[in-house]
């Protein structure tokens, strides 16, 4: 007599993206891809960096994100798990970057106490290099409260290159925490600056988490506190960067490298092609934005974007090949 099949644990450590509707769909599977199968420089020699994650991916969505989009998750057998949305009591509407209102949904990630490592990476993030390190990295224990090792997370880059009229006056050049690093680019690769480097903010593209209902209770009070967050300029990531100010571990810009970094007279000093574990398509124009035909010509992008592109094509056809045929997977 045969015994029956044992029940799967349910996942400890997982990657997660939160998708709240279909305009983000796109990323979140190339994304999803990219983890199995990361896309990196060729002149990249460390076979472990060329290897897919061993840990699962699991799509958290809202109530906004429509059944339609679901049945795409499912026909490619991405998990996925509803969550709560996260509402603060300010009513600031962030009308210059409407992007912005969904991101406080991002901290919901901090109540999920069935896991014991979420590591949430936007959905407009590309993975180059194997990440499976931060599924380690030390993080506080869920019962210190003075702990200075709440969550990890990249800094911001404070440069404002794209000239935006509304981002703070003191987002300059010399206050970012990346010119810090010009003078030791080959150390970058691997030393983070200090949390308080520059202005001290955080990038919420990565958050490398350990949920704690303590730690969330700190950040549904801080919710709370309409003036403080009514001057908040960017949602999610000045709340924590704010509240848990000491309290975060800095991550190297390699896993999280924003995009414009790599723009030459930004931080292109310090960037480095084959360093970089994942690249993150700030702003509100992505890669699938592009009027780009499967295949065709990529001359017109800037290289981070040919990136994408290129693995975004190759899970297509891995997509087709195993039989799922959609617009998705550009079969219609």
């Amino acid at each position: 007599m045969t015994n029956p099949p044992q029940k799967q644990s349910p996942p400890k450590r997982i990657w997660a993206s939160l998708i709240t509707n279909m305009s983000y769909l796109p990323g979140l599977l190339t994304l999803h891809h990219s983890l199995n199968h990361p896309s990196p420089d060729p002149r990249i020699t460390n076979q472990s960096a060329t290897q897919g994650t061993k840990y699962p991916f699991v799509a958290f969505y809202t109530s906004t994100f429509p059944a339609e989009g679901l049945k795409i998750l499912q026909s490619r057998n991405i998990s996925s798990q509803w969550v709560p949305s996260v509402t603060p009591a300010s009513t600031r509407s962030y009308a210059k970057d409407p992007r912005f209102a969904e991101t406080w949904n991002k901290l919901v990630v901090f109540s999920l106490e069935q896991y014991e490592r979420v590591v949430l990476l936007d959905g407009d993030i590309l993975v180059r290099r194997n990440m499976d390190s931060l599924m380690e990295l030390p993080l506080d224990d869920e019962t210190d409260a003075e702990g200075s090792r709440v969550f990890a997370a990249a800094h911001a880059c404070a440069c404002n290159p794209m000239k935006k009229a509304h981002y703070p006056a003191n987002w300059i050049p010399s206050n970012c925490a990346y010119t810090k690093q010009h003078s030791t680019p080959a150390d970058a690769q691997s030393i983070a600056p200090p949390p308080g480097s520059g202005v001290g903010m955080l990038n919420s593209g990565v958050l490398v988490v350990r949920p704690s209902a303590r730690v969330y209770s700190e950040i549904t009070t801080a919710l709370q506190e309409t003036a403080r967050i009514e001057r908040y300029d960017f949602p999610d990531q000045e709340l924590l960067s704010d509240f848990f100010a000491g309290r975060w571990v800095a991550l190297p810009y390699v896993y999280n490298a924003l995009k414009t970094l790599r723009i030459e007279g930004v931080h292109d000093s310090i960037w480095r092609d084959s360093e970089v574990r994942a690249v993150h398509y700030i702003f509100a124009k992505k890669p699938w934005h592009e009027e780009v035909v499967e295949g065709g010509d990529l001359s017109g992008l800037d290289e981070t974007g040919v990136w994408w592109w290129r693995a975004n094509w190759e899970r297509m056809m891995a997509e087709r090949g195993v039989g799922v045929l959609d617009e998705f997977s550009g079969s219609e």
